[in-house]
């Protein structure tokens, strides 16, 4: 069998159990198979396959057919460009957390950003993203998982930020010694009867509570006191969730500046709050 047919058999193979993007994860797995390249692949489409090659491609086929995500499968993920390792210690970053680092990058430029604070980090795609672009900066990451945290101190020491950013296990802004200029912060926010049984993510980090809103809720109690003079919030939200949102921000910071902006899809993703110098550290 050459690459080429194993390629359409394995996007066809893939389609026909109901995977949405069977072009790319096909793709993704055989490539992982064979550890080679995307330009390799296709300037060797004509080349055949061992034996062993096909016994480890339909192998791998077989395991997403039965619902393991591909990026757990190839222990591989791109988030903004970068390659992150993952694992089921931790979430699968998703496109759409893309939006924190453009709006933190977007803050960047007209504000001095010497220390971010980034809650519930999973795999640190986003602190990462961010120590990168910003590298004067030093970086909080937190999470209350430490198996999460193996796996973020992986990626740092991958990308070479591992001396900026300071991974820490705690809930929430606990383990933050120092008030920051910026928190941003991607946390569990689907709605507990909306879980299905899962065998593979951590529930831990999907789990928001009854309303969904519950650890994001809790993230806004502790803001005032973590961000210093004139600081920002980023946080990212689930569909439908905007109004509680705001409304928990209004209470807390009544003359905060409060911002709302969708994905791509158009569904309101992320939430910004900018603060003015007398409520940084004075609200509660």
């Amino acid at each position: 069998m050459t690459l080429k047919t194993a390629l359409r058999r394995a996007r066809d193979t893939l389609a026909g159990s109901g995977i949405e993007d069977a072009p790319l994860e096909g793709e993704l797995l055989l490539k992982y198979a064979l550890n080679i390249s995307r330009t390799r692949l296709y300037t060797e489409l004509e080349r055949e396959l061992s034996p062993r090659e096909e016994e480890t491609l339909w192998r791998l086929v077989e395991r997403r057919r039965n619902g393991e995500p591909t990026a757990y499968i190839t222990t591989s993920r791109e988030f903004y460009g970068l390659d992150f390792y993952v694992d089921p210690r931790v979430l699968i970053p998703r496109p759409e957390s893309e939006l924190l680092v453009e709006a933190a990058l977007k803050l960047a430029q007209n504000r001095h950003l010497s220390a971010i604070a980034d809650i519930g980090t999973g795999c640190v795609a986003i602190a990462v993203s961010l120590a990168l672009e910003l590298p004067e900066a030093k970086i909080y990451a937190t999470d209350i998982s430490a198996p999460a945290l193996e796996v973020a101190g992986i990626n740092c020491r991958k990308h070479g930020v591992a001396d900026r950013v300071h991974l820490l296990q705690g809930d929430m802004l606990t383990p933050i010694p120092e008030p920051v200029e910026l928190i941003v912060a991607n946390l569990p926010y689907v709605e507990k009867s909306e879980l299905t049984p899962l065998r593979f993510e951590p529930r831990l980090a999907l789990d928001g509570g009854a309303e969904g809103t519950e650890r994001i809720g809790q993230l806004c109690r502790q803001v005032g006191a973590g961000l210093k003079s004139g600081g920002c919030l980023l946080l990212e939200i689930g569909q439908g969730q905007e109004n509680a949102v705001t409304s928990f921000l209004r209470r807390f910071f009544p003359e905060g500046e409060i911002e709302v902006a969708p994905d791509l899809s158009g569904i309101e993703r992320v939430i910004s709050l900018s603060l003015t110098s007398s409520q940084a550290r004075v609200a509660r």
